[in-house]
C-alpha cells in the first residue's frame, strides 16, 4: 500500500490543470484536482473564450457597414450591448458544461476539490475550503498549475482609478463612448478592434514603437494600419506619466519631450500577466522560483524531482495551447518516466484581429542573430482565389526556409484565418515535411489552404535554375522564352 493518499495532485483547473488531470486519469493514477474559482481558467471566463465572441461580434457589426464588399447595401448596425454581453456568458457557460464541468472529471475516477492549495512540505499540501474546512492531504507527485493573472505595473495614480483588466471587462453591462488601452500586445491589440467596431472611441497607448513587439514588423505594421483605418488610435513609444479620474479617465503620457493627456470613460489594463507564486508555499516544499514564475526544465520538473509545473505559472508561454502541451509533457514524465521534452521549436501564436496575424517557428530576427542562410517566400493574399471571392483579398503569407531542400523555419501570416493556415505550417514543420513536400501535396481548389500550397510553390519559382529550364527547352524543342529568374517577386 502506498504511504501518499494520491499518485497525483494537480493544483489548478485551467487548461492545463484539466489536461494534467485528464491524463493521469487515463494513467490509471489515482489523482486530485483542487482549484479555488470555477474549472476552465482564465480561458473560459477571461481570455480565450469571452474575448473571440466580443471578437465576433465586432467582425459581424463591421461586415454590416462594409456589406457593399458583398453586393448589399451598408448600414449602421443597431448594437445592444447588454445583449452582446449575454451573449459572451452564454457562449462561455457551454463551453463549460461541455468540457470544463467538474462531473466529466469526477466521472473520470478523479477527484475534484473547490478550494485552495498550500504546500506544507514537499510532499503534503493543506487544502482551505470556501467553508473554512482544512484538510491536509499526501501525494507520490504533484504537477502544479495555478496560471497567471492580470499584471497591472505601478503607474503613478492607478489605485484611485476604476480601471478594467481581462478579468472583468467581459462583465460591463454599458459601452463607454471613449476607452484607454495601455497594451498594444495581443490582447489591447483584440479588444482595440472588438470594442471600436462595437462603437467606443479607442486610444491604445504602449511604450514601444510598434505594435505586436513579437510577431513579424512588416506584417504587424500591416495591421496596424487596417486598425487605424477603422478609427482606432495608437500612441506608440510613449510613457504613461499618471493617470486620474479626471473627466472620467485621464492619461498623461510623454509626447515630443512634453506632456498630453489622453481622456476616455474606461481604462482597460492590457500590460502582460503574473504568475500566481503568491500562496502555494513554494518555500516550504523548496521550490524554486522567482517574480517570473516556477523554474521547470524541459521536461516541466522543478528542482524538486516528484514536483512538476506547467502552464501559465512557469512564464514560459502565455498560451493556452503551451499549457496544454506542457501538462501533457509533464503528467507523462511524471508517471511514466517516458522522457518528453517541451517543443519549443514549433510554436504557434495567433492574435485573432481581422484579419488575423499569425506566426509558428523561428523568427526573421532570430534567424538573423543565429547566422542562419535562409531565403524568404512571399504570397498576397490578392492572389489567393478564396480570398477574392471573399472579400478578404488584404493578406500576405512570408515563409523563411532553407533554400537548397526547402526545410521550414518559421512562417509569419497577416490575412483571414491566419490561425487555421499557420496550423498547416506548424503540421508541416513538425514533421519535417519541405517546401517540395508541401507544394506537391494536393489541396482543394478554391480554399485559403490552396493559398499556403501556393506560398510553398514558390520555392519551386525561386529555384528553378535557368540552366534547366534552357536544357528541357533544348531536349524537347520548346520555342518560349526563359523566365526571368531573378525577379525576387516573381508569382505565378
Amino acid at each position: 500500500m502506498s504511504k501518499y493518499d494520491f499518485d497525483a495532485i494537480i493544483i489548478g483547473g485551467g487548461a492545463a490543470g484539466l489536461t494534467a488531470s485528464g491524463i493521469a486519469a487515463n494513467f490509471g493514477a489515482k489523482t486530485m484536482m483542487v482549484e479555488q474559482n470555477r474549472l476552465g481558467g482564465d480561458c473560459t471566463w477571461t481570455g480565450c473564450v469571452p474575448s473571440k465572441v466580443l471578437l465576433k461580434a465586432g467582425k459581424v457589426a463591421q461586415k454590416i457597414r462594409e456589406a457593399s464588399n458583398y453586393g448589399l447595401i451598408d448600414q449602421e448596425p443597431e448594437i445592444n450591448f447588454q445583449n452582446v454581453i449575454e451573449h459572451v456568458h452564454e457562449t462561455r457557460q457551454k463551453i463549460y458544461e461541455d468540457a470544463d464541468d467538474p462531473v466529466i472529471f469526477e466521472d473520470m475516477g478523479i477527484e475534484v476539490v473547490p478550494g485552495s492549495a498550500k504546500f506544507t512540505d514537499n510532499h503534503n499540501i493543506e487544502i482551505d475550503y470556501s467553508d473554512g474546512t482544512v484538510r491536509e492531504v499526501s501525494s507520490r507527485y504533484f504537477i502544479i498549475c495555478a496560471g497567471a493573472s492580470a499584471l497591472v505595473p505601478p503607474i503613478d495614480g492607478i489605485d484611485e482609478v476604476p480601471y478594467l483588466t481581462n478579468e472583468s471587462l467581459f462583465e460591463i453591462e454599458n459601452l463607454s463612448e471613449k476607452m484607454i488601452i495601455i497594451g498594444a500586445g495581443p490582447i489591447g491589440t483584440e479588444m482595440a478592434q472588438a470594442m471600436n467596431r462595437l462603437g467606443t472611441q479607442v486610444t491604445v497607448i504602449d511604450m514601444a514603437d510598434r505594435i505586436m513587439l513579437n510577431d513579424d514588423p512588416e506584417l504587424a505594421a500591416m495591421l496596424r494600419e487596417k486598425l487605424e483605418s477603422e478609427g482606432i488610435i495608437f500612441e506608440l513609444g510613449v510613457e504613461v506619466k499618471k493617470v486620474s479620474s479626471k473627466n472620467g479617465v485621464t492619461a498623461i503620457i510623454s509626447s515630443d519631450g512634453g506632456l498630453k493627456e489622453i481622456t476616455g470613460d474606461q481604462l482597460l489594463m492590457a500590460t502582460g500577466r503574473s504568475p500566481n507564486i503568491n500562496g502555494l508555499g513554494l518555500d516550504e516544499a523548496g521550490i524554486k522560483y522567482s517574480a517570473d514564475g516556477i523554474e521547470v526544465n524541459e521536461k516541466c520538473r522543478t528542482n524538486q524531482s516528484h514536483i512538476y509545473a506547467c502552464g501559465d505559472i512557469t512564464g514560459r508561454y502565455q498560451l493556452t495551447h503551451m499549457s496544454e502541451h506542457m501538462a501533457k509533457m509533464a503528467t507523462t514524465n511524471a508517471l511514466l518516466k517516458f522522457p518528453m521534452k517541451i517543443d519549443v521549436d514549433h510554436v504557434p501564436w495567433v492574435t485573432y484581429t481581422d484579419p488575423e496575424l499569425g506566426h509558428v517557428g523561428a523568427t526573421e530576427k532570430q534567424l538573423q542573430l543565429e547566422g542562419t542562410s535562409y531565403e524568404t517566400y512571399r504570397f498576397p493574399f490578392s492572389k489567393i482565389d478564396r480570398a477574392l471571392t471573399d472579400s478578404e483579398e488584404e493578406g500576405l503569407i512570408k515563409i523563411h526556409a532553407r533554400k537548397w531542400d526547402g526545410k521550414i523555419y518559421g512562417v509569419s501570416i497577416y490575412g483571414a484565418h491566419a490561425g487555421e493556415l499557420i496550423s498547416e505550417y506548424a503540421l508541416a514543420m513538425k514533421n519535417g515535411i519541405s517546401l517540395r513536400n508541401f507544394a506537391d501535396t494536393i489541396h482543394p481548389y478554391p480554399t485559403y489552404g490552396l493559398g499556403a500550397r501556393r506560398a510553398a510553390d514558390q520555392w519551386y519559382i525561386k529555384n528553378q535554375s535557368e540552366w534547366q529550364v534552357k536544357l528541357v527547352k533544348k531536349i524537347f524543342g520548346y520555342r518560349g522564352e526563359v523566365p526571368d529568374f531573378s525577379d525576387p517577386d516573381r508569382i505565378v
